[in-house]
């Protein structure tokens, strides 16, 4: 009686541990994100050019907010995500979202209702100037 041998096991394939972007490939390849995963997201008012704050956002909230025409963010501190507006009623409506040289961060241009900062003021930079030595063309 001649023993058959075991069949050769076939490779595995390699399962990554990351879950699959939902953005496509070249914006998911393009972000250069922090190691929490996280895009630092600036908002604009589209016609003013006013900046209003800035969030972050991570792959999900980035789709999320060029496909709805809101804008979403990912709460560090709750670790949920956020589509602003929804509880306070100061909607951010998308007019255009550009992601900078390095991939670091994103530029997202809004129609603004109401406050955009969770004080109520207009902007998250009403108010808190700094002060600092101006400097000046020669």
């Amino acid at each position: 009686m001649s023993e058959q041998s075991a069949p050769s096991p076939t490779p595995a394939t390699e399962i990554s541990s990351e879950p699959a972007s939902p953005l496509p490939q070249e914006i998911a390849n393009a972000l250069k994100r922090d190691p929490s995963g996280l895009v630092a997201a600036i908002v604009q008012q589209h016609d003013t050019h006013e900046v209003l704050m800035l969030g972050w956002m991570d792959d999900e909230a980035l789709h999320r907010t060029m496909t709805s025409g809101r804008v979403t963010f990912y709460s560090r501190s709750r670790q949920e995500y956020w589509r602003k507006g929804d509880t306070s009623g100061h909607v951010q409506f998308v007019k255009s979202v550009a992601l900078d040289c390095d991939g670091d961060a994103l530029l997202i241009r809004v129609d603004q209702i109401g406050a955009a900062c969770h004080t109520g003021t207009r902007t998250c930079f009403d108010g808190r100037d700094l002060a600092v030595v101006t400097g000046h063309r020669e």
